[in-house]
């Protein structure tokens, strides 16, 4: 390699960790455009190529999406959300992958989750059943996506709570899924309101359980298992 192309390696490397920093900060939300070429160019103060090469690299990665003729849009906060995404896995696979996250968690934050993120979770219920009540589904699965991802960060495990954010688009669109199917019972208590008590009790077993119980009831319904009693959760 020489110096030149050198140089210019580490040029384009710096404008890599510059844009993912604008992706990863939240300045540049999923699902939104990024800056035009023009403006990116004259902000950073590069040429275009090292742009165009840059962008290629968080396309590659997955972090964005080029779309022909509309710009370029942010498809991932990470590189593992972005390959998850690319995976395009069946609501089944999804399941049983939450079920074994949202288990770990929950036992976790038995332990470890402080007085206000108790309180958060307890906002975040209410607001999830508000939702429910006036039917209104994107209110209900932020709300329930909220919830189970705050039960992920009070595990206080860095690598489980990115995994989880990593999983966000597909768990949303799971939770999409469950709302459109016959039978769901999106103010089920299983996995949510007995987690919560777990919780605050500091019962590791229960709240595993009651995570648990909440995949099992949503297997139940889609007709999949045998639905579990609802006092054994």
């Amino acid at each position: 390699m020489t110096l030149a192309s050198a140089r210019r390696s580490v040029l384009v490397d710096d404008v890599i960790q510059r844009l993912r920093a604008e992706i990863t900060s939240g300045r540049w939300p999923v699902g939104g455009r990024i800056p035009t070429e023009t403006a990116l160019i004259e902000q950073l103060g590069i040429a275009r190529g090292t742009l165009r090469e840059a962008t290629r690299a968080l396309i590659h990665a997955g972090l964005l999406q080029a779309r022909q003729g509309d710009g370029t849009y942010v498809r991932a906060t990470s590189e593992l959300s972005g390959a998850i995404q690319r995976l395009d896995s069946e609501l089944s696979d999804v399941l049983e992958v939450r079920e074994a996250l949202d288990a770990q968690a929950a036992r976790l934050a038995a332990t470890r989750i402080t007085p206000e993120e108790l309180t958060r979770l307890g906002d975040l219920l209410t607001q999830r059943a508000t939702a429910w009540q006036h039917r209104d589904r994107d209110a209900w699965i932020e709300a329930d996506h909220a919830f189970h991802q705050g039960v992920a960060t009070s595990s206080g495990n860095a690598l489980l709570d990115n995994l989880y954010t990593a999983l966000g688009p597909p768990l949303r669109r799971s939770m999409t899924t469950h709302w459109d199917e016959h039978g769901f019972d999106g103010a089920d208590h299983r996995g949510h309101e007995e987690l919560l008590d777990a919780l605050r009790t500091g019962d590791a077993t229960h709240a595993a359980r009651s995570a648990t119980a909440n995949i099992d009831a949503t297997d139940a319904w889609r007709g999949t298992t045998p639905a579990p009693p609802s006092g054994t959760s």
